[in-house]
């Protein structure tokens, strides 16, 4: 007989409510506490959508980790009940004198790419002597409908109790017990805590906050039937910093580049001017004739990550806390993987 652990999720983003699911889907009980509404829109990981790649050149690991993700995702679509991955590639912008390694190593992993000349996407400002790499077996997640999904999922989920508009003020890394801010507390076998900025206040878990402002904006008319199956495209611009998530099922077309990511101590943006950033985006050479798109929306996002890796990290705290920093696209993609191992720690935990 499977043991049933005693599961706290802090923090309703895509972590968190994917390992609510792994951990109801093997037998445990599962508490997601959340200072918002859930799903909350004040998440690192709420947006319209977020790119999913599988191949990371000189790391064969992460290449098997992300097509272990890419097939989970489609799983989820089952489990969930909800059509949430667009199949509509990813293409990578490469010096053409490196196209022969990125294809040797893609084949040597199982991926399945091909080239593609910058004519094939004129609107997209790919950098001098570049050509793509396409992934035909990667895409877009439409993020907002995850969690959405998953929110519901869990809410109908009879060993599952969503506790949103509450927030948690400690973690007892000791007793794997959460202090609740207005009163209370609630205890586990495990604490997973993936609160994103506020991560670093309840366990000692090294955390930056990194602020990214993106533009949203709407094709021409004349160009709307063009950008129907356009992949998701990186490396970018002028500097080769630039991305770019294609519209489609009711999204926007969404460009950013890391240039315009920047360290921040707090995630309230309200009192920062995004018309700075928003012109050097402008500037960067990710669109041909942008001045010709409409701009729907300017956001600031958001993106805990780990001090060390400088990327998205799960680590374990203690013996029942484990803490997840999540880094933009990267880490949505993989959160799946995360709830699967929360999942196993979990019944590690009860027995």
């Amino acid at each position: 007989m499977t043991a049933t652990a005693r599961v706290v999720v802090v923090g309703a983003g895509v972590t968190g409510l994917l390992a609510a699911v792994e951990c109801a889907l093997a037998g445990h009980r599962v508490t997601v506490f959340d200072r918002g509404p859930i799903p909350n829109p004040r998440s690192t990981s709420y947006d319209q959508h977020r790119a999913i790649r599988t191949l990371v050149v000189g790391d064969p690991a992460a290449t098997g980790r992300l097509l272990a993700a890419h097939r989970r995702w489609l799983e989820l679509e089952a489990v969930l009940g909800a059509a949430f991955y667009r199949r509509v590639g990813v293409v990578t912008a490469w010096p053409a004198e490196r196209l022969p390694e990125v294809a040797a190593e893609a084949a040597a992993a199982g991926v399945t790419v091909r080239r593609v000349e910058p004519p094939r996407l004129p609107q997209l400002g790919f950098p001098a002597g570049t050509a793509g790499v396409w992934e035909e077996a990667a895409g877009v997640l439409l993020a907002d409908r995850v969690l959405a999904a998953a929110a519901r999922w869990l809410a109908a989920h009879p060993a599952v109790e969503l506790r949103p508009g509450t927030a948690v003020s400690a973690v007892d890394a000791g007793t794997g017990r959460v202090a609740l801010a207005g009163g209370g507390t609630a205890g586990a076998d495990l604490v997973l805590v993936g609160a994103g900025p506020w991560t670093r206040d309840l366990v000692p878990h090294p955390v930056v906050l990194n602020r990214q402002t993106m533009l949203y904006l709407r094709p021409p008319e004349e160009s709307a039937s063009w950008w129907r199956d356009v992949p998701a495209v990186g490396g970018l611009g002028l500097d080769g910093q630039g991305w770019m998530v294609p519209p489609g099922d009711g999204t926007l077309l969404k460009i950013s580049s890391n240039a315009v990511c920047r360290t921040v101590d707090s995630a309230d943006a309200d009192d920062e001017d995004q018309a700075p950033w928003a012109e050097q985006l402008a500037g960067a050479g990710v669109l041909h004739g942008i001045d010709r798109y409409t701009v729907a929306a300017v956001k600031a996002c958001h993106y805990a990550t780990d001090t060390r890796t400088g990327g998205a990290h799960l680590a374990r705290v203690s013996r029942a806390v484990w803490s997840r920093a999540a880094c933009g696209g990267n880490g949505f993609a993989a959160a799946p993987l995360v709830g699967q191992r929360i999942a196993e720690a979990a019944r590690e935990a009860a027995v």
